[in-house]
């Protein structure tokens, strides 16, 4: 799909009272879904800009954490965007920790230019660590998850 008629798409979405738009042409197939007022561009923006002031705090809990969880199959982010648990704000989330998953099982939602994209795990097996809070932007290949 060319890049005009998704964006027609977008506006399409944007501008209507559709919650969401669901669209298969060929091999590829695209959804929209009209963001929630916490599901803004502007959020992560926000986030980003006081991250710096809290960096170095958030490391130095984070990082003793992390290291028992490394052995296992890490999950990683496929793109630039804003990480989300559930399907939307009231929702229960995809995964917890110790939910069992199957390859291909939709595992959480990656926001990025307005599109709410799922990401599916890769490989079956059991969560172990989920390595991104709710609402955090990830960057290409951040780990998401530890599945063993």
């Amino acid at each position: 799909m060319d890049l005009r008629k998704l964006k027609t798409l977008i506006d399409l979405v944007a501008e209507s009272d559709i919650s969401e738009l669901e669209v298969t042409e060929g091999e590829g197939k695209v959804r929209i879904v009209k963001s929630q007022p916490q599901y803004t561009m502007a959020m992560p923006h926000q986030m980003m800009q006081q991250a710096p002031a809290m960096a170095a705090p958030a490391m130095a809990v984070e990082a003793p954490a992390a290291a028992p969880v490394d052995a296992g199959h890490k999950v990683t982010s496929p793109m630039v965007g804003t990480f989300y648990r559930a399907p939307n704000p009231g929702a229960s989330n995809f995964v917890e920790i110790g939910t069992t998953v199957k390859e291909g099982q939709t595992i959480c939602i990656i926001e990025a230019m307005k599109l709410l994209n799922e990401i599916e795990s890769d490989k079956s097996g059991v969560v172990k660590a989920i390595l991104v809070e709710n609402g955090q932007p990830v960057e290409f290949g951040q780990a998401l998850f530890i599945i063993e």
